[in-house]
């Protein structure tokens, strides 16, 4: 493990980049590190794990973060920015199964390297040894990646954060026979799931993320997808107090609309 030498320091955070070998992905991960000064550290911090982390500095996350707590918006908290690798759809995914093309075929690595890796790495580097909590969000495929991670590891998550997530993720083609209600992995796993009442989750969509309407019911994809796995958690037991849907009227897939998206999430799980 060895860490990159990159250090930028705003008010009340401090931005650090490092590297992680992971040997469950036979890979180098490169993280970033955003860790509260201790003049606005507040014991014990949560901690937030953000998949896709290289998009971050393109919001720019950092000068967004540090405005929050700066302003005592939110509870000072250590986020981490975890960098795809080049291998990202087979990482990223459900590691319940492959989708039907056979990606997603190392998501079960992934969990491993966040679990027996990454956290430990996190503790050391930080040197705070327990965390208030643990989040994890994403984009994209790497919000299906966080969503799955949480809900197959109840005990060790409270929030979950997904923005634009590719909740389409199934394991047969359109072509192959699909349905809705039996071939979505990440719907079919939370219907055979649990209720886990201390977990929250923070849904957001766009309604330019996509143009696909599948079922030609005049709702695009991404939005029928979230809304469905929202029944499938009420169903469970979940509420509008565990859940918060976020829908953008001018929201795209892109790193801009996440940005304007992520103040939001913020507030919602770490608001004062």
């Amino acid at each position: 493990m060895a860490e990159t030498p990159s250090e930028i320091s705003l008010t009340s955070i401090q931005v650090s980049r490092h590297t992680v070998h992971s040997e469950f992905l036979e890979r180098d991960v490169l993280i970033d590190l955003y860790l509260p000064v201790e003049s606005f550290r507040k014991d014990p911090l949560s901690l937030l794990l953000i998949n896709d982390g290289q998009d971050l500095p393109k919001m720019p996350f950092d000068e967004l973060l540090d405005q929050l707590i700066t302003d005592g918006e939110i509870q000072p908290l250590i986020a981490v920015g975890i960098h795809c690798g080049e291998d990202r759809k087979m990482e990223y995914g459900t590691a319940y199964a492959a989708d039907y093309k056979g990606r997603g075929a190392k998501a079960g690595l992934y969990t491993k390297f966040i679990f027996d890796e990454l956290l430990p790495f996190i503790r050391k580097v930080s040197q705070i040894q327990s965390f208030k909590d643990k989040s994890f969000s994403g984009f994209s495929l790497g919000a299906l990646s966080a969503m799955d991670i949480v809900w197959n590891h109840p005990s060790e998550f409270n929030r979950i954060g997904v923005f634009s997530g590719s909740l389409w993720w199934r394991r047969k083609g359109y072509e192959e026979g699909y349905e809705d209600e039996k071939d979505r992995l990440m719907h079919l796993q939370v219907r055979k799931g649990g209720f886990y009442p201390w977990i929250r989750t923070f849904i957001q969509c766009g309604q330019l993320d996509e143009a696909e309407d599948r079922n030609k019911n005049g709702i695009i994809d991404s939005i029928d997808d979230a809304l469905d796995l929202i029944f499938e958690m009420k169903s469970k037991g979940y509420t509008d107090e565990h859940i918060h849907y976020l829908e953008m009227e001018d929201g795209k897939h892109d790193v801009p609309t996440w940005a304007k998206a992520f103040p939001a999430f913020l507030k919602w799980g770490w608001g004062l």
